[in-house]
């Protein structure tokens, strides 16, 4: 089964998103299956839950994350890869290593993408996020300790990561993203969460 977790942070005044996956297999319910120590390759589930909350603690942590940022990662057994968009080759290289220390971690494969320098998308990326957060509606997201709305910019295509709490949020910060002079496209991967989705 591949389990996807995702969770958005304000770290140093700064929006992040990071993301996992794992392709670990299926839990079966039945006694015998969840007696089995450990999963097809070679690594138990607890072991492979630990890894996941480092990696994840490991990125989070990472100082020179931004509102303009957006790392993910998959992990494999032993293997980690680092996914996502990041405006600075440094902190593609921090990310790396900060994750092959973690105890257990085998191989990191670093696929993350470095954006080209653009004085255009700087200009867009603050456009934005000024368009978004000054919403009525979506002010808020700001102000929260978890601001959950996150802006990745390429050649003036916009794409919107994270989670609001309503489908009219979601349709909003398109909206508005949108109506910024420059904007080509604006793909739109915020995640709609309620109160079921949270428990």
């Amino acid at each position: 089964m591949r389990k996807i977790l995702a969770i958005t942070l304000l770290l140093t005044g700064c929006w992040l998103n990071v993301g996992a996956q794992t392709n670990a297999p299926q839990k079966d319910s039945s006694p015998n299956q969840s007696a089995a120590p450990q999963s097809e390759r070679g690594i138990s589930q607890k072991a492979e839950d630990r890894i996941i909350k480092e990696v994840r603690h490991e990125l989070v942590m990472l100082p020179n994350l931004s509102l303009w940022d957006n790392l993910a990662y998959k992990v494999d057994g032993y293997k980690v890869t680092l996914l996502g968009q990041v405006r600075n080759a440094s902190l593609k290289s921090e990310a790396e290593n900060a994750v092959k220390h973690i105890e257990g971690v085998e191989q990191v494969d670093n696929q993350i993408q470095v954006l080209p320098p653009s004085p255009n998308d700087d200009r867009i990326r603050r456009a934005v996020a000024r368009a978004i957060f000054d919403a009525p509606g979506l002010f808020p997201y700001a102000m929260q300790s978890v601001p959950p709305i996150h802006i990745i910019v390429q050649g003036g295509n916009v794409t919107l990561e994270g989670v609001v709490n309503n489908e009219g949020d979601r349709n909003m910060a398109e909206i508005r993203a949108k109506q910024v002079p420059g904007v080509f496209s604006v793909t739109n991967h915020l995640q709609v969460v309620n109160d079921n989705d949270k428990k």
